[in-house]
This record gives structure tokens, sequence and C-alpha cells, in this order.
């Protein structure tokens, strides 16, 4: 998606992640993210054996005219298994799948406590891997976990990326509140690091909500407006819809919550204009309608 020609920033491309079709497989997200209109596809990469055939991920794209953008490394715990059991194997075999898949980022997940071997040398990885690649490594914020009434950080040295210090950063509002964590002063200490924005949203609940953005207490807006204000778009991010759809009983009802979303994102990610060049309340409601409810 372009920018105007009144010199505006431009609009950052917005992407449906796989994992928000969850439990449907990769195919339903590149159907969806065609139906509904979103600018591309972050390829989850987990259990589903789709997601892990790049042939088959390659066939979709071009059938339903939906490019990858980004790839997610499989690093969560339920995928340790996936792509090998050597998590240093997974980042390189990540990153080989974005550049086969002409995407320009990998998403990961700081290393757990119990990979002492891999944490120490993640940053190193991390930073080889981009440089000789081409392919912009993104570490995700992360959260604590709390059970039993107990919170602990199973990730090392944190979940907060920026307390290590990374070329790359993927900001994912849903982990700010899990974490109960300053979603706009995170923003800020990522800086121009900042490539990749995981949309969606949270309550402050002590669990990864994923909630449709607007409907937890993140500032789902104002992170969008500030992106919109800024280079990312120039820099080449990306804003991903990540969001949980699990509950959903028909595949209208998830096709609906992600239209919610991708309007959502749309209407917060356009370029604000000056205020001499606002158009009037007439003109503005016709320019930015208010958007539909959508929720089943």
């Amino acid at each position: 998606m372009s920018s105007s020609s009144a010199g505006f920033s431009p609009v950052p491309p917005v992407a449906l992640s796989t994992a928000s079709v969850y439990p449907e497989p990769a195919p339903a997200a590149f159907e969806l993210a065609a139906e509904l209109g979103y600018d591309g596809i972050e390829l989850m990469v987990w259990s589903d054996p789709v997601s892990q055939d790049l042939r088959l991920v390659r066939r979709l794209s071009e059938r339903h005219g939906v490019p990858v953008l980004a790839v997610h490394a499989p690093c969560l715990a339920i995928t340790q298994r996936v792509w090998g059991s050597d998590p240093i194997g997974r980042i390189r075999r990540s990153v080989d799948a974005a550049a086969r898949l002409d995407a320009r980022t990998v998403v990961l997940h700081p290393p757990f406590r119990w990979q002492r071997r891999y944490a120490a040398r993640f940053a190193d990885e991390v930073a080889r891997a981009g440089a000789h690649t081409g392919v912009r490594l993104a570490v995700e914020n992360m959260f604590p976990v709390t059970r039993a009434g107990l919170r602990t950080v199973p990730y090392s040295p944190g979940f907060d990326p920026t307390e290590s210090g990374h070329r790359h950063y993927t900001l994912d509002l849903s982990h700010t509140a899990a974490a109960r964590s300053d979603a706009l002063a995170m923003l800020d200490r990522m800086g121009d690091g900042l490539v990749h924005l995981h949309l969606g949203d949270g309550t402050g609940a002590p669990r990864d909500e994923h909630l449709v953005p607007g409907r937890g207490d993140q500032p789902c807006a104002e992170v969008c407006e500030r992106l919109a204000r800024s280079g990312f778009g120039a820099a080449g991010g990306t804003v991903v819809v990540e969001v949980s759809t699990r509950r959903c009983r028909t595949r209208h009802d998830r096709a609906a919550m992600l239209a919610e979303s991708l309007l959502f994102a749309r209407l917060h990610l356009q370029p604000t204009a000056a205020p001499a060049d606002r158009p009037g309340p007439l003109l503005a409601a016709v320019v930015h309608p208010a958007p539909t409810d959508l929720r089943p």
C-alpha cells in the first residue's frame, strides 16, 4: 500500500498471521487474507504440516495472490521439535525459508531459561544471520508466566528484548498486556529498531489473550498512529494482525473478527493531515466513515 502524493510516509502493509485462523490450517489464512483484502501473510511455522512445507506455502501464495511478508520461527514451547531439535538450526532454517519466500522478516522469541547454551549464542547468531542474508531477525517482547499465583519469567535474560539490545524488534501488544508493561514506553525503547508489530489486544490478565484490537486496554490505536507518523512504513515495517479466533464456531464468525481487526488497522495507520489540511466535519465523515461493528 502506498502513500498519497501529499508527502506522507508510506502506509505499512497489514498482514494476517496464519496463527489467527487456528484451529484451521494455513490454507484458510491465505483464503481469508485474499477475501478480506489483507496485504500479505505472516507464516507461523508450527505443528501444521502445511506451514513446514515451503513448496505448498508458495503455491498457496501464488494461487491467492497473497505474498508471505514474514516468517515466525518455530520457537514456541510446543514447537521445539519442528525443523529439528537444535534451536540455532531452527533460526537458520527460518532465515532460509524467509529468503526463499521473499519475506523480509523473521520473528523470534528470546530463548527459554533452560536453553542455556542457546541463550549464550542467541544474540550473536541473530546478528550474524541478519548481516549475511538481508533478512531482518526481529526479536519479540514476551511476558512472565503465572501459575498458582507465582509469577516467573521463563525467558533468558528476560521478556523485554530491549534490555539485551538487538538490531531489530517485534512489538506484540497482547504480550505487553500480559506483562503489564507500558507499550508506548517499549515502543520508544525499540526506536528505529522496531520493524514489526503484532497487532492484538489484552486486558492485563496474566495470559496471552490476543484480543481483537480495541477490545482490551492496550494503546493499539495510539501505537498505530505513532507508526503512521514515523518512518516505519518507509523503512519496510509491517503490521500483522495476530488475534485468537479459536472459539469461533463458523468461518463467518472468524472472518468477521479478522475483518474488524483489519478495519481497525487501516483506520489508525492512515497518515494524519496537518490541521489546516484536514477536511471539514461533513467531508471528514465521508473520507473516514465510522467503522461498521463486525463483532459476532
